[in-house]
């Protein structure tokens, strides 16, 4: 059975909307889904919990060059 989770992620560091394709690109090659809010600077995702850890996409991201707070 799929543990489906939903967070909401900070991140520092888009200057412009071009970065929105490449956060949400990081986040699917984890296995989950996100979709960047570029005004408010965050990033809603959804995971399955068994499959992919938050901290999975939150280094994910972080590879793509991009601050993520906690």
């Amino acid at each position: 059975m799929k543990t489906i989770k939903e967070a909401t992620v900070q991140v520092q560091g888009m200057t412009c909307r071009s970065c929105v394709p490449k956060i949400e690109s990081a986040i699917n090659t984890t296995g989950a889904e996100g979709q960047v809010n570029f005004e408010q600077g965050t990033v809603d995702v959804r995971f399955d919990e068994e499959k992919v850890q938050i901290s999975e996409i939150e280094e994910a991201i972080r590879k793509k060059g991009y601050n993520v707070v906690v």
